[in-house]
């Protein structure tokens, strides 16, 4: 039998009553599918629940076959080493010891026939570039997309019929992500995917857009999908304009007949006042006028109400996605100004800023570097949460910081109270009006914030650094596009082209980063140095940079180049 997911009228509350699914129907066949849909919608929730994490309200979620998941918010032990990260330790312990002349019974049934279990390890570690980490290190001692990696190999190891990623390339550098995309590409079994990342979603063999829950197929890749969702939009746009104008029809043609009406009833009244013909028959023309014309307004009336149907089924077929809307206040620099300055800086995890760096008036900065590299590590040195070895930080402005793991927030306090925190003069109308722009309005407000998706969750902290006074001069972005739709990240781009302050962004996003506008490059590598993305590639640990193929998905850059 192969491997399938069947989910059948499938319901999902969160305790708070916030509804995600009703009655649910999906089936998930063998082969790659993406799974799209805005912030919120429920695409983490759903792999949840066939993964067995939560548990639905109703139906059921049957899976043919063994299920790997990884989460979006990768949380490992970090005293475990990596071999017990992979779940090998017992049987490479049986092997070091059977190998080490102990030919004790129970070494052997712990190894079991796996006698090559820690070549395997080591070969699952070096196709997703971590041939460096070796099998003794301990988990808290990689990085971020490291420990991604780690769990992603983990899963390979064991080779589930169904795999579930969410949100993979968070925190993957460049040449991190094209180990994963090799993966995915080999897959061989069901694998569903929640992601962000065109480059990824161009590889799946079909997408699954997950709206207003319920979930529409489409054949092929996500560039396939966006040309088809076009299509269907604009065809839903003109039945809907059509329906607009048939409203617009009966609404006259009802005028019309209320206009017929009152003069029916005027000329009725104009015969009884003259007293031209007997009561009798004047009485009679009247009620006869009246029940003609009272008809004639009854099916006008109902023609309308059918037009309004009518035009309410169109309009449902029309894609209103909300994005969020960031408001940034007023923050502009002067082109000459000190915002930042650099002296001789070693970070807590050796890397160094030699010499110095200076950050005038409103520069856009990309700070980039392979994964466990120091970029976060350098940001939060600059926010002050961490201390440098040694050398100066100075900031001259107002600055905020937006972390990778978004842990400004209190998972116990709802999100109105969360930016309470960081505004305590603020009115409470004055809150709820800045949340409302970024789209938590009316008790969506009120949910604790330890019930949001990644996406609502990226908004609530930029809600409470944005509302926090004095409004930045330096903004500090740290992976910003990790948990947010493309629809998001398309309104966080058109933001940041609005803000007039100094920004410094750390992130593995290319095409992001490049829609900012970005004035400098910087590469952490060691040491912090200059460079431009033409040399990203080799810098990375690809080459050089090309165009990619849209039919393979791989990222552009080209192995061994020079």
């Amino acid at each position: 039998m192969s491997a399938s997911v069947t989910c059948t009228s499938l319901s999902f509350t969160w305790p708070d009553g916030t509804p995600v699914f009703d009655g649910l129907d999906v089936t998930f066949g063998p082969g790659r599918t993406g799974l799209v849909g805005v912030n919120g919608s429920g695409k983490s929730t759903l792999l949840k629940l066939i993964a067995g994490r939560l548990v639905p309200a109703d139906g059921t979620v049957r899976v043919a076959g063994e299920v790997g998941h990884l989460p979006q918010n990768v949380t490992l032990d970090t005293r475990l080493r990596v071999d017990e990260a992979l779940g090998v330790s017992a049987r490479r312990a049986a092997l070091h010891a059977i190998e080490a002349g102990d030919a004790a019974e129970e070494h052997f049934e712990a190894l079991g026939d796996d006698w090559d279990v820690e070549e395997r390890a080591l070969a699952t570690l070096g196709e997703l570039g971590l041939a460096h980490v070796g099998l003794d290190r301990t988990v808290g001692e990689l990085s971020g997309g490291e420990s991604v990696l780690l769990r992603l190999a983990a899963l390979l190891l064991r080779r589930p019929d169904v795999l579930l990623l969410d949100e993979p390339t968070n925190n993957l550098d460049l040449y991190a992500r094209r180990r994963l995309y090799a993966a995915v590409r080999s897959w061989p079994g069901v694998l569903i995917v929640v992601s962000h990342d065109r480059e990824l979603l161009d590889l799946v063999d079909q997408i699954a857009d997950l709206h207003a829950g319920e979930v529409t197929r489409y054949g092929g890749n996500f560039s396939a999908y966006e040309e088809a969702l076009a299509a269907e939009q604009e065809a839903a746009e003109r039945v809907v304009r059509a329906a607009e104008a048939d409203v617009r029809k009966q609404r006259r043609e009802l005028a019309d007949a209320h206009v017929k009406l009152a003069r029916r009833k005027r000329y009725g009244q104009k015969m009884w006042d003259n007293k031209r013909e007997p009561k009798i028959v004047m009485g009679a023309r009247k009620r006869a006028a009246q029940e003609s014309a009272g008809k004639h307004r009854i099916v006008q009336e109902e023609r309308l109400a059918e037009a309004r149907e009518r035009l309410d089924e169109a309009a449902e077929a029309v894609r209103d996605d909300e994005e969020i809307r960031v408001d940034l206040p007023y923050t502009a620099v002067p082109p000459g100004r000190s915002v930042l300055t650099l002296r001789d800086v070693r970070l807590a995890h050796g890397a160094c800023v030699a010499g110095g760096l200076d950050l005038h008036g409103p520069e856009r900065v990309a700070l980039i570097g392979r994964n466990g590299a120091g970029k976060t590590t350098l940001l939060r040195t600059v926010a002050g949460e961490l201390s440098p070895v040694s050398g100066e930080v100075r900031a001259h402005v107002p600055l905020r910081f937006l972390p990778q793991r978004l842990d400004v927030l209190d998972g116990e306090l709802s999100v109105a109270e969360n930016v309470a925190r960081f505004a305590p003069d603020a009115t409470r109308n004055r809150i709820r009006a800045r949340l409302a722009r970024f789209l938590f309005r009316g008790a969506r407000a009120d949910r604790k914030a330890a019930t949001l998706s990644g996406g609502e969750r990226f908004r609530a902290t930029l809600a409470a650094l944005m509302l926090a006074e004095p409004a930045p001069q330096l903004l500090m972005l740290d992976e910003p596009t990790n948990n947010l739709d493309m629809a998001s990240v398309r309104q966080l781009t058109s933001a940041l082209e609005s803000y007039e302050g100094a920004l410094i962004v750390a992130s593995h996003d290319l095409p992001f980063l490049e829609s900012i506008g970005v004035t400098r490059w910087l590469l952490l590598d060691g040491e912090l140095r200059e460079t431009g993305p033409e040399q990203l590639g080799q810098a990375l640990g690809g080459g050089s940079r090309e165009g990619h193929d849209p039919a393979t998905g791989v990222l552009p850059w080209r192995e061994g180049a020079a």
